[in-house]
C-alpha cells in the first residue's frame, strides 16, 4: 500500500499504524516541549504577564469549555455507532438474512461447507482462492496462439500471487479490532485487480478458448466476494474505533477537566518560585496543566487521522481507481 501511495514510511505509520494512544503521548510530548520553549523564549516572564492581566486564567477556562464539548462529541460518537445496532426486530431479521445469504454466496464460490467465522480467517480464504483461481487462468492461456495474452496475464498472475501470499501470511495471525487485519485487506488492491481481469479479457476476447473464458470469470467473481467482504469488516472496523476513541476520551476528560479547573480556581504563578534545569517553576508547572488538559483532544486527532486516512483511500467500491496509477502498468485499452 505503500508503494501504491508513492508516500513515506514514516507518514503511513504515523497515520496508520502506529498505536494510537502512542501517537497521542508524541503528540502531546510536542506540545510539552513547545509550551516550554515558548515561555523560556518570551522576553516577559510569566509572573509578570499574570500580575498585569490573567492569562492563565483565561487558557483554562477555554479548556474547560473544550473538554465539556468534547465528553458531548464523545455521546455524540456512541449515539452514531449505536445507531447501527438499534431498530425493531423486523430490521434486525433482514441484517440476519443478508448475512446469511452472502455467506451461503461465499461458500458457494469456495466450494467450502462453511466459511469461517473469524473475519480474518474469512478474508484469507477469499485472498487464498483469489491466488487459486489465477493459478489456474495462468495454465488455462499457457498453450494460447496469442503471445502477447500469455504475456500480460503471466506478469499479472505473478503480481497477484506475490501480493496474495503477503496478504495472506499477514492474516494468518491477524486479529479483528486491531489495525493489523484491516492494514492487511488495505494491501490487496482488489480494484486494480478487477480491471485488469476485464481488460485482458475483453481485449483479447478473439483468443481466449472456453476454459480461460470461464476462468476469466472465476477469478473476477471472486474478486467481487472480496470488495463487499472487505467494506464489511471496515465498517465493523471504524465502529470499534469509535468505540475505544470515546472511552479513551471520557477516561480522559476528567483527570484533564480537574487540572484545568484547578489551574483557574487555586493557581496563581507568582506564588511559584524557583526554577528547575534553568525553567522556571511557573512555566513548566503551566506547561504540564496544558499538556494533560489537551489529552482528550490529542486522543480524537489521533484516531480521526487513522480514520479519515483509511476512509479516504477506500472511498469508492469496485473497478475504481482514485489514486495515480503508474502509466506503465496500464494496459494500453480502446
Amino acid at each position: 500500500m505503500r508503494e501504491r501511495a508513492d508516500e513515506s514510511r514514516v507518514k503511513l505509520w504515523l497515520l496508520l499504524g502506529a498505536n494510537r494512544w502512542s501517537v497521542a503521548g508524541a503528540l502531546l510530548a510536542v506540545l510539552f516541549v513547545a509550551m516550554v520553549a515558548l515561555g523560556v523564549l518570551d522576553p516577559s516572564p510569566l509572573q509578570r504577564s499574570v500580575a498585569v492581566s490573567d492569562p492563565t486564567e483565561t487558557l483554562f477556562q477555554a479548556y474547560v469549555t473544550a473538554i465539556v464539548t468534547g465528553v458531548t462529541l464523545v455521546v455524540t460518537l456512541n449515539q452514531l455507532v449505536l445507531s447501527q445496532e438499534l431498530g425493531p426486530v423486523g430490521d434486525q431479521r433482514n441484517r440476519m438474512q443478508d448475512a446469511m445469504a452472502f455467506r451461503e454466496d461465499v461458500e458457494d464460490v469456495l466450494d467450502a461447507p462453511v466459511t469461517p467465522p473469524e473475519p480474518s480467517a474469512f478474508m484469507r480464504e477469499l485472498v487464498e482462492e483469489t491466488r487459486s483461481r489465477a493459478t489456474a487462468l495462468r495454465d488455462d492461456i499457457a498453450d494460447n496462439p496469442d503471445a502477447d495474452l500469455r504475456d500480460q496475464t503471466t506478469d499479472f498472475v505473478g503480481e497477484l500471487q506475490a501480493n496474495a501470499d503477503a496478504v495472506s501470511d499477514r492474516l494468518a495471525d491477524a486479529e479483528f479490532g486491531s489495525y493489523d487485519m484491516l492494514s492487511a485487506v488495505l494491501d490487496f488492491n482488489y480494484s486494480w485487480k478487477i480491471f485488469r481481469t476485464r481488460s485482458l479479457r475483453n481485449r483479447h476476447a478473439d483468443s481466449l478458448t472456453d476454459d480461460a473464458e470461464a476462468s476469466f470469470e472465476d477469478l473476477e467473481e471472486v474478486l467481487r466476494f472480496f470488495a463487499p467482504a472487505r467494506e464489511h469488516f471496515k465498517t465493523l472496523y471504524f465502529q470499534w474505533e469509535l468505540v475505544d476513541l470515546s472511552r479513551g476520551m471520557l477516561y480522559s476528560a476528567v483527570p484533564a477537566l480537574v487540572v484545568a479547573s484547578s489551574m483557574i480556581i487555586y493557581y496563581d504563578a507568582r506564588a511559584v518560585p524557583g526554577a528547575t534545569l534553568g525553567v522556571s517553576n511557573d512555566v513548566l508547572l503551566t506547561s504540564l496543566a496544558v499538556t494533560v488538559s489537551a489529552v482528550p483532544f490529542m486522543l480524537l486527532l489521533s484516531y480521526i487521522l487513522r480514520i479519515a486516512t483509511v476512509a479516504k483511500r477506500t472511498l469508492a467500491i469496485g473497478p475504481f481507481v482514485l489514486r495515480e496509477v503508474d502509466q506503465d502498468d496500464r494496459p494500453d485499452a480502446d
